[in-house]
């Protein structure tokens, strides 16, 4: 018997199987917002040992969830069709875990992949629909999303670009989106700090994201 063989004929524990060990769909997290070389996830998952991690890319390859692709003179990682299949099972996994999430601990970190991922769980299309439509550039410690808002339409992707509203924030912006602080006192605590475009649409900001914990 496989060390991770559950001994169970079904959906749930061979998806377990495939995706359940620790790290594995995080990285899947990271990937579904684009492909990235080692390096980058690395980065972007600071406290996975360096060892895990190669263990978990093989893994996930050899499962036909991601493969190693070329991409101008470096190789990367990258989704499969197969592996972009769990985007919905993902996001609805934030959406879950959201409401269990309490004050940060010092030592946790919001990067632009994780909140990539928690923006399109606390999307609201019906309440974007009625919105002009918007880009935001969103900056987690050095990295920076860009956020374009088009009716109920949401695209998010690493990188800057011109943007109606530019702003920074921490681990704070998740009681915006919560609903726990109003644009207006984000701003006064420092959760979130406008790096150019008018303070308002901030709140437009609030309206289109919302997940209540």
């Amino acid at each position: 018997m496989a060390a991770r063989d559950y001994g169970q004929y079904g959906g749930v524990s061979q998806a377990l199987e495939l995706v359940g060990e620790r790290w594995a769909l995080l990285i899947v997290r990271d990937l579904l917002v684009g492909p990235r070389r080692y390096g980058e996830l690395a980065a972007g998952l600071p406290r996975i040992p360096s060892n895990i991690l190669a263990a978990r890319l093989k893994e996930l390859q050899a499962a036909g969830i991601l493969r190693r692709a070329p991409h101008s003179r470096v190789i990367v990682y990258e989704l499969t069709a197969y592996g972009h299949e769990l985007e919905p099972v993902v996001v609805a996994l934030g959406a879950w875990g959201f409401k269990a999430m309490r004050e940060p601990r010092d030592e946790q970190i919001v990067t632009p992949d994780s909140m990539a991922i928690d923006l399109q769980a606390a999307f609201r299309p019906e309440v974007a629909a009625n919105l002009p439509s918007t880009a935001y550039g969103a900056h987690f410690g050095t990295g920076e999303l860009l956020i374009r808002v088009d009716g109920p339409h949401l695209a998010v992707q690493r990188g800057g670009g011109q943007v109606d509203l530019a702003f920074s924030a921490g681990p704070g912006i998740h009681r915006l989106i919560a609903g726990e602080l109003e644009p207006e006192f984000a701003l006064a605590a420092g959760a979130v700090k406008v790096l150019r475009g008018p303070d308002h649409l901030l709140g437009r900001f609030a309206n289109t994201f919302h997940l209540a914990a």
